[in-house]
């Protein structure tokens, strides 16, 4: 069975606010083909979310005059639980307005300066009134519809805490993420925030080019006819999934953690593709009924390999 794909870019985003490098930080690994088809992985290290953008442009770009398709991980939840835009309402296709609302409200500076702890909150204020379902911020950002702990239990207790993706990674013993978490261990509702309107951006500049899964290509087994037309399919993914181990160079150098982990996935995903087994990834778990394969394909979106 012939791969699908050509190469694998895994980038592991940041919200953070301040240019760093280094742990904890982002990283973008690559898995590709030589000239004789042997695959071999390089990581690059970026300073700020801007810089994270472009090198992924610049990257598709000289793929794509390579004459290779791209299969592009992104690792923020590409959207949010089941009812979350009729909670804001907002009009049209839940995945595409929910990522509108986030353009038009997100600002995300150079400096990596940005204004989510305000749109979360404001984004309590116009789903409850109260500061929930978004929870988590530091002290200097709490205010009345965002507070620095998590909200009493049972408040907002209609809103799903997760997404059909994190309840299926849960029953496979894998510690789920909720996107209502803005701070602390395990937070995931910042990175989306502000990676959505990056997400939308670089689709709009990829046009008819990529797609994007499993919004774009339905919540389906994908084979070579499904992407003829396109050279680069976006996906979520979660590197935690694959196992790393951190390497070390022929001088010494101890690879990061996160630098690991995007390169462990690019491989791990690569790996698949050649053992034919990349296809079945993107359908649904055997059973799904057909108002979640809806719900995944028009709100929530799906985490690549949680099966």
């Amino acid at each position: 069975m012939a791969r699908l794909f050509d190469a694998y870019i895994i980038a592991k985003w940041t919200a953070a606010e301040g240019k760093k490098l280094g742990e904890q930080t982002l990283w973008i690994g690559v898995a590709k083909r030589d000239v004789r088809f042997r695959l071999y992985t390089e990581t690059h290290n970026v300073a700020s979310r801007t810089e994270g953008e472009a090198m992924l442009e610049n990257l598709l770009a000289e793929h794509r005059k390579r004459g290779d398709r791209v299969l592009l991980g992104l690792d923020f939840d590409f959207g949010f639980p089941a009812g979350t835009a009729a909670l804001l309402k907002l009009e049209g296709r839940p995945w595409d307005a929910m990522g509108k609302f986030l353009s038009t409200n997100i600002v995300d500076k150079a400096d990596n300066t940005n204004n989510r702890y305000q749109v979360a909150a404001k984004m309590n204020r116009l789903m409850t009134d109260q500061p929930w379902p978004f929870w988590g911020a530091p002290a200097s950002q709490a205010q009345r519809w965002l507070t620095t702990t998590k909200p009493p239990e049972g408040s907002g207790s209609d809103i799903p805490e997760f997404r059909a993706t994190e309840l299926a990674a849960r029953k496979l013993k894998l510690p789920p993420h909720s996107v209502w978490q803005m701070h602390g261990a395990g937070a995931i509702g910042g990175l989306t925030l502000v990676g959505v309107p990056m997400l939308r951006r670089l689709l709009d500049k990829l046009g008819t080019s990529a797609a994007l899964w499993p919004f774009g290509t339905g919540w389906r087994e994908l084979g070579e006819d499904d992407l003829t037309s396109i050279n680069t399919l976006v996906v979520e993914v979660w590197p935690a999934l694959f196992k790393a181990t951190r390497q070390v160079s022929a001088d010494g150098v101890k690879e990061y953690k996160t630098q690991s982990e995007v390169r462990a996935a690019a491989e791990a995903i690569a790996t698949m593709d050649d053992e034919g087994k990349l296809q079945k990834a993107f359908a649904p778990p055997a059973g799904t009924s057909s108002e979640d394969v809806a719900k995944v394909e028009n709100e929530e979106g799906w985490i690549l390999g949680i099966s």
